[in-house]
Parts: C-alpha cells; structure tokens; sequence
C-alpha cells in the first residue's frame, strides 16, 4: 500500500493512496497521523490495507490526491541517518580532491545523524544562500519499526516498515570547515525533502528484493535530465546493513528513516560516470559531476544550484508510473 501524509498541524493528517496516485481516502479514522501508525503497526497496517484494497476496486470512491498538497510522509520523525551506501560516490569526491580512499571504506560504511525535527514536503522550497554551495542528493531512505540496539542484519531487514525517496539537501561550501573540526555536520545540511508517498515493501514488487531497490532514480534541474542510475546497482551497503550500523551502540526508535545516501553507478567500462547527454547515468548530486570534472579537466564547471532554480526528482516503475510522487524544489531566498 502507498500512504501520505496531507499538511496540517506538525504532523499531517494520514491518508491511503492508490496505486496509480490518483485518489486518496483519509485514514485519520483508524490512525491520525504516519507515526501513530508506525506506533501500533501490527493492529493499524491491516486497517490501513483494507482501505486501500477497497480504493483500488472503486468500493471507496476516495478524492482527489494532489501531491502539492502534502508534507512529507513523517514531517517529523524520531531520527533520521543517512549513509553513504554508494562508495563510487565517495571514491569520486575523494579522488577529484587527492585524498586516498580508505579501505575500510568498502567494508564499515559512512553515517551521519542528521536533523529530523522539521522534514520538507515535495514542493517546499530550497531556502539557502548560492554562496554555500546549493546542492541536490537524491536518495532512497527506510523508514522502521523498533530496532534493538546490537541488531543483527536479519532482525535489521524486518523492521524496515515503508519506502521513501528523498532530496538531502546539501550545502557543499559549508561542509569542509565543518568537518575539518573533527566533529561533523552541523550547518553544511539543509532540510531533508521527501516525495508525497511511502510504500510498504510489497507495493514495489520484484524491484523490491528485501535489502534493495532496484531501477532508476530520475532527477532533473531545470527541466533538462540529470541523473538516472540505478539505486540497486553500485550499493556497497544494503539497507539491513545500514540499519544495523546505526543501532549497533543504541536502539532505533520505531519511524527513524535511514537514508541510502547519494545514489552513484560506475560507468559501463569502470570509470566515473558519464554525463546522461554523453551516453551515461549521470549523477545524483552535484558535486559528483563537479568530482568528474576535476578529475577529467583540472577544475569543475558545471555551478551549484542559484536562486529560481528547480530540481526534480522522482522513481518511476518498470511500466513507467510514477510509483513514491514528484519532489519539485525551487531555490529561494
């Protein structure tokens, strides 16, 4: 099942979405918001399927769903990690700024604990200054249940509950002065904006496999193509893995999302991927073209984002709907 949350208060009302995104019930009856779902999952979800199960026959009429209209699926949530499951990226960077990559990096995956206290919704905008480096991340997160502290990758897997994609909005200029204290990031990350809809991991079907998922995650900025890689494809650390990296000293509070990080594939021949108009995948951020630039020329050319622009990013299925909604930020003052 596919389920939102529409604005409203601090946390949004729940709704039951079909399949198609076209028409949405309200759910509030059975539980008002996303996180009291999550709080008694094994009574609520099954109330939650049948709503959706008697929208997709037409037994409940349902209205209208407008994307525009929704925050993100948690607009807030008790946590929120993101990871760096795709290590080409963090090969790329490093490399274009001559660090050597650790080779611990391919085995004990990269995190960091971000803020989760105000997420944005799919068309709130990007507020930020050009001169911090204005950037896109478009990601695949997980949203849990309850995970033990000390959690093994099975029990991990488990309690993966709802599926998201998100644009982890990142501020490249402020990073380095942060992270050359020691410490971590702080200022160097905006807010984290997710598309109007999380699926249960039955919803997605073969692209699903239970760690993964798989098929091209599609951004744009300013209406020309960006990025398209496949999220199953170049993932070092799947999700069980990540979920139980970031519970191996203390629990995970049932709706803490963990993100997959910055989605990357290697070219077809190895080498650093290829802009989508020169044949390639292209990139989910811009500081991985910019990586390649550097690598390639001595210097990157391709800016950060600018005041008025838009940065699209969505994941379509094998029959090509849309299957989580549009994220579509413009940049604002």
């Amino acid at each position: 099942m596919k389920l939102a949350s529409l604005k409203g208060g601090r946390d949004g009302r729940l709704m039951v979405v079909s399949r198609d995104l076209t028409r949405c019930a309200d759910a509030s009856g059975v539980a008002p918001t996303m996180q009291a779902a999550l709080d008694d999952w094994v009574v609520i979800a099954p109330k939650l399927r049948g709503i959706a199960e008697a929208l997709e026959i037409g037994r409940t009429a349902g209205a209208p769903f407008d994307q525009a209209q929704c925050a993100a699926p948690l607009p807030r949530a008790h946590g929120w990690a993101d990871g760096s499951a795709y290590v080409n990226h963090v090969a790329l960077v490093r490399r274009a700024r001559g660090a050597e990559l650790p080779a611990s990096f391919w085995t004990d995956p990269l995190m960091y604990r971000g803020a989760s206290d105000g997420f944005l919704g799919c068309r709130d905008p990007i507020v930020g200054d050009p001169a911090w480096g204005l950037d896109l991340e478009a990601e695949v997160g997980v949203i849990v249940g309850d995970v033990p502290s000390g959690v093994g990758i099975a029990q991990a897997a488990a309690a993966i509950r709802l599926i998201v994609i998100l644009n982890d909005v990142s501020f490249r200029n402020l990073i380095p002065g942060e992270l050359a204290k020691g410490f971590g990031f702080l200022q160097g990350k905006g807010q984290t904006a997710f598309a109007p809809v999380a699926a249960t991991p039955d919803e997605l079907g073969s692209a699903w496999d239970g760690a993964k998922l798989s098929g091209p995650l599609l951004s744009a900025v300013n209406g020309q193509p960006f990025g398209r890689p496949d999220a199953g494809v170049d993932m070092t650390f799947d999700f069980p893995t990540l979920i139980a990296h970031a519970a191996k000293t203390r629990p995970l509070l049932n709706g803490v999302i963990v993100g997959s990080g910055t989605v990357s594939n290697r070219d077809a021949d190895g080498g650093p991927g290829k802009p989508i108009d020169e044949g390639g995948v292209g990139y989910s951020c811009i500081a991985e073209i910019r990586s390649v630039e550097t690598i390639q020329t001595g210097a990157p050319k391709t800016p950060f984002l600018g005041y008025g622009d838009r940065v699209r990013i969505e994941m379509n299925d094998a029959e090509g709907r849309s299957i989580f909604g549009v994220i579509e930020q413009e940049v604002v003052r």
